[in-house]
């Protein structure tokens, strides 16, 4: 089954919605620079990489937009950044 990540922009998230329970990258932009500050998967969908595709989509996003990130979510910062260099060059100094 593919999911689909849909942008809320209106509610700065990314979002992949599972049988009425959201998995979800919150976000704050400032200027050029988007703050992904938390993600969220309920308890009984974790385990199936739903949160690692979200914010995989909020990452593409900022490049097409030509946007930079500032990783406060530790998740965002510490497992996605190890597993995915490719997007370091998007990093806010």
């Amino acid at each position: 089954m593919e999911l689909e990540v849909r942008h809320d922009e209106k509610g700065n998230r990314f979002v992949i919605e599972i049988e009425g329970r959201e998995a979800l990258l919150a976000y704050s932009q400032e200027e050029n620079v988007l703050d992904f500050y938390r993600t969220f998967v309920p308890e009984e969908l974790r385990g199936q990489g739903l949160a690692e595709k979200v914010v995989k989509a909020a990452f593409e996003y900022a490049r097409e937009k030509g946007l930079k990130v500032r990783p406060s979510c530790s998740y965002v910062s510490g497992a996605f950044l190890k597993r995915h260099k490719e997007y370091q060059t998007l990093i806010a100094p």
